[in-house]
């Protein structure tokens, strides 16, 4: 809620006089005024005093720096800021002075507590600490995709070093310690042995102030990327994010409605940060394009270095091998493979088409779908239906684990993977690292990854290109011997490699700030 809107709802509040009230709603205030010193640096500092202390935060905000007003708005509502915000009440500071402004943050903290019916939360700032905010992957037990990296890479973040893992608060004004089986889940993919991952944490809201944040997902809502922007120009932390893709700007007809506003307001955010990690040379080059165009509003965007992915294979078990056979596997004929969600830029109705044509030819082989729904994938679930009806060997599989994943990419003869734009195309590199043939697309990131063999490439927009290229595979024996051989003998670059390489550009490597 607005801080305007807090102040026409509710009459005007003396903090002085609330504060030598006796009550548990007091004592909160008077907790939360303490931390705010404290973090500041003031003193005192103690709820001993809790009028010395005001005292001394009216004297700091007398003339505020707007990091500071940054603090305050966020401490004593217990909610992360917009930057308006910290704009409207930093002008008010000077012209009205601190004393009204802290009144009033203060009941807007209380306000929008009793509008949600939240109880009122403690509230911690953490310094000097590396803060890994997984929101999304905490809530999930997808392992494609942005939750695969994001995983792969926290997890590793996690043994190696110190970390805070966060997710946020409901309606997405603030951020907290994950629990413990969200915490398990972002890093392993499941709930299971919550208990030796992290300890329970209090609903506390955690206030990043000269920390590091870490953003190894993407984080399109409107309110989390509206107070991520506040927390990168306002916090005084050290902030790092992995850069995916520019695909809902670069490719924006291929996804859903409202999908390009909502990620260009996490750019919004992202122009603040400190760094970026692009996962291929392609994906940075999208960003470097963005940040150029920065210079036209005087700001001047994140440092940007590309640290691609890994193409680290895992042996499957015999039991995720035995559960996969049974699963994908029909008779002796070859398996097509075809791994992500079903959105439009994936390409999966002309995988579709392409399979029609080669079954119609009298090529033998099935053909299965690893990923989840998405966006505008009506089409393809119509064209599914209507193959199955024809008695086309097909199968579609929503969610599958690690395991089961990396079976079926060795007991596939071959990936099929024509996406339109792909900020690195993760079941490319995991394909051939298991030795496994790819028929992709002939430029960005997975041309990029194809460059050290094992792989077709085709135009995805040519539907002869993908029918040639995929029939390659399928019907030359010795072609198809030659990619697998080309795939095994691949470099390889590992998930520790990765995440070492990331966390020293993100964390460790000097950040020129001038």
């Amino acid at each position: 809620m607005r801080l305007t809107t807090a102040t026409q709802m509710l009459p005007e509040l003396s903090l002085g006089r609330l504060l030598q009230l006796p009550g548990k709603r007091t004592g909160v205030i008077r907790d939360r005024l303490a931390t705010l010193a404290a973090a500041l640096e003031l003193q005192p500092s103690t709820v001993d005093d809790p009028q010395s202390t005001l005292a001394a935060v009216e004297d700091r905000l007398a003339d505020p720096h707007p990091d500071e007003v940054w603090l305050t708005i966020a401490v004593l509502t217990a909610a992360l800021p917009e930057a308006p915000d910290v704009v409207r009440a930093a002008r008010a500071c000077r012209t009205e002075g601190p004393g009204p402004v802290l009144s009033r943050l203060v009941a807007e903290g209380w306000l929008r507590r009793q509008l949600t019916g939240e109880a009122q939360p403690a509230v911690e700032v953490v310094s000097g600490e590396v803060l890994v905010d997984l929101e999304h992957t905490s809530r999930t037990e997808l392992a494609t995709g942005i939750q695969r990296v994001a995983r792969m890479t926290a997890s590793r973040w996690a043994r190696d070093h110190e970390v805070v893992l966060i997710g946020w608060h409901p309606g997405q004004h603030a951020l907290r310690r994950l629990r413990v089986h969200e915490a398990s889940r972002a890093l392993t993919g499941s709930a299971r042995g919550a208990d030796t991952v992290l300890a329970d944490a209090p609903e506390t809201v955690v206030v990043p102030w000269r920390a590091t944040y870490l953003l190894p997902e993407l984080a399109p809502e409107r309110e989390r990327t509206y107070r991520l922007l506040a927390l990168a120009r306002f916090s005084r932390s050290r902030t790092g994010v992995i850069g995916f893709d520019c695909v809902p700007i670069s490719s924006a007809e291929t996804t859903d409605v409202n999908v390009s506003e909502a990620f260009a307001n996490n750019l919004a955010a992202v122009r603040h940060f400190d760094r970026v990690a692009g996962i291929s040379e392609a994906a940075a080059e999208e960003y470097r394009g963005w940040r150029h165009m920065l210079s036209a509003i005087g700001v001047r965007g994140p440092e940007i270095e590309a640290v691609s992915l890994p193409v680290e294979a895992q042996a499957p078990t015999e039991r995720a091998l035995a559960e996969m056979r049974e699963r994908l596997v029909i008779g002796t004929l070859p398996v097509v493979l075809c791994v992500g969600t079903h959105e439009p830029r994936k390409n999966h109705l002309a995988v579709l088409h392409a399979a029609e044509v080669l079954w119609r030819r009298g090529v033998r082989f099935s053909l299965t779908f690893i990923g989840g729904h998405s966006w505008n994938s009506q089409r393809f679930d119509a064209g599914v239906a209507r193959l199955r009806e024809a008695g086309r060997p097909i199968e579609t599989l929503r969610s599958v684990t690690d395991e089961q994943l990396w079976a079926a990419y060795h007991l596939s003869h071959c990936l099929v993977f024509p996406s339109l734009n792909e900020g690195f195309g993760l079941p490319v590199a995991e394909a051939l690292a298991s030795g496994t043939p790819v028929v992709t697309s002939a430029f960005g990131s997975m041309a990029e990854i194809a460059a050290d063999g094992g792989a077709v490439l085709v135009d995805p927009r040519d539907d002869d290109s993908l029918v040639a290229g995929l029939a390659q595979v399928l019907t030359d024996p010795e072609r198809h011997g030659e990619l697998r051989a080309a795939a095994a003998s691949r470099p390889l670059r590992t998930w520790d490699e990765y995440a070492a390489e990331t966390w020293t550009h993100l964390v460790e490597e000097e950040v020129d700030r001038s």
